[in-house]
């Protein structure tokens, strides 16, 4: 039986398979900024949680969930990635994540998918500009 071909990246389809940093039932992630973007009513909803390691101002952990197609989620897995690396990204680079960055280190994703990395980067300043808010000097 030949199996069903694949139209995306082998990054696209190793994040959608195997995505990193989602937020497993029942798990105990203490955020201190969360964002969330989406409508159940046109298909992808994204949650995306961060910790701020308060010296240093950058990403020392995230989470994520996302309900969607298989780019919306190897977007969102990527993204997750994408904040941890070098030590976890800083705040002010964390709010400047272009979509266009995420497509690609994925590989690239079909135009009518580009929405599902524009999510993602949406959740993410949100998640940020939550904590800057509570955490307001």
């Amino acid at each position: 039986m030949n199996p069903i071909p694949w139209a995306y990246s082998d990054t696209v389809k190793d994040h959608f398979f195997n995505p990193r940093n989602f937020l497993k039932d029942g798990e105990d992630f203490k955020a201190d900024g969360t964002g969330i973007v989406g409508s159940p009513a046109c298909g992808d909803v994204m949650l995306f949680a961060v910790a701020i390691d308060p010296a240093t101002k950058r990403i020392s952990a995230c989470r994520w969930r996302t309900f969607g197609c298989a780019s919306a989620i190897a977007s969102t897995s990527m993204l997750s990635c994408m904040t941890l690396e070098d030590g976890g990204m800083t705040l002010e680079r964390a709010k400047r994540v272009k979509p266009e960055e995420i497509i690609e280190r994925l590989g690239g994703l079909p135009d009518r998918k580009y929405h599902c990395s524009v999510l993602g980067h949406q959740a993410l300043a949100q998640a940020v500009e939550q904590y800057e808010k509570n955490h307001a000097q």
